[in-house]
């Protein structure tokens, strides 16, 4: 088996003091590992120089969805506490979630949200995934009352400012985890872009939690992934498709829009309009059919995205740009540094 296809080749040394805790002061300080795929060169560089290395030549293209506050804590009559981790809404009373701890909230038993708020367990799906029923409805204003933001479980510290877990152009709620590569974005940036004539749009993808999850399987083929919802506006496909078609190219804000506008273009040829779910994966061998350069942060080891970025960048180099950060002290994961791949 090729290397590139074995999951022990996506290992790699990390000391666990460059698993950034908190979010850089600024936004756009963030360290920016420039990386050019044809010239094999690599460039150290800040995000706020990320006008100097594009132009208008790019069109790119933002994963707009919002964190929901999916951290909920009920308490049962006993006065025990347990967490009711929100996956995903199935109709208007009834949420796909996970359950701490789970032997004490089976089904049938009963939970209080702050007295208001009635939870049961009515079915046990698997892999610790349980459907609750609310009474009444819980609703996204009743989460955003109650409920806390969900961070990645390698960040230990409490974040001072739950906005800093948000993108600055977040809109739909939805998601379990933040589309990080765009954490990195604030106003004076985008207004620095289109002064250089760089426009954006945005596509939305619905993050799941199994963005955390790391591959099992050894042979990368054999793994699948987790599905998530995304949507297509006919505003953004339009944009796309016209900005391709007159020569210019896509720079995908994140693994999310990568994956987004991988799974639709593969099916469409061109990016179309409406709402899908996809559980695409894309591994070395893979043949991209609209990225042309992404933004991203640095990925776990043996993860379905580092998988993806070995994909696009190569192997050899991937893990020579990882050495590269780890070597020169970048800051990992979801509140670190990231990579402009072009």
């Amino acid at each position: 088996m090729k290397k590139e296809l074995h999951l022990d080749s996506y290992d790699y040394f990390l000391p666990e003091e460059l698993i950034a805790q908190t979010p850089s002061l600024e936004r756009t300080k963030s360290r920016m590992l420039v990386v050019d795929r044809k010239n094999k060169k690599i460039t150290d560089s800040t995000f706020d120089r990320l006008p100097d290395f594009i132009d208008s030549s790019y069109l790119m293209v933002m994963n707009n969805t919002r964190v929901m506050k999916a951290r909920l804590t009920a308490i049962k009559e006993t006065g025990a506490k347990i967490e009711i981790f929100l996956l995903e809404k199935i109709n208007s009373d009834t949420w796909k979630a996970l359950v701490k701890p789970l032997k004490r909230f089976g089904i049938g038993k009963i939970a209080w949200i702050d007295k208001e708020i009635k939870a049961e367990v009515i079915e046990l799906i698997g892999d610790g995934e349980v459907l609750v029923k609310f009474s009444p409805e819980l609703t996204f204003e009743h989460i955003e009352k109650y409920g806390d933001i969900p961070l990645p479980p390698y960040i230990k510290e409490k974040i001072e400012n739950p906005e800093r877990y948000q993108t600055v152009f977040s809109k739909e709620i939805g998601s379990s985890a933040a589309p990080t590569a765009g954490l990195h974005f604030d106003e004076e940036i985008f207004k620095k872009l289109e002064e250089k004539g760089i426009q954006k749009t945005f596509i939305n993808l619905t993050i799941g939690l199994g963005t955390f999850r790391p591959l099992s399987k050894n042979n990368i083929v054999e793994n699948n992934l987790h599905e998530e919802k995304y949507f297509i506006s006919s505003e953004a496909a339009e944009k796309i498709n016209k900005h391709r078609q007159s020569g210019g190219k896509i720079l995908a804000v994140g693994t999310t829009s990568v994956r987004t506008l991988e799974t639709n273009v593969k099916k469409y040829a061109i990016i179309k309009e409406g709402e899908d779910k996809t559980t695409h994966f894309i591994y070395p061998g893979y043949e991209f059919g609209i990225t042309d350069a992404m933004i991203t942060n640095f990925h776990l080891p043996k993860s379905s995205l580092l998988v993806m970025i070995c994909a696009f960048a190569g192997y050899d180099f991937t893990m020579e740009v990882y050495n590269h950060a780890v070597k020169n002290r970048y800051r990992f994961f979801s509140f670190g540094d990231c990579m402009l791949i072009i």
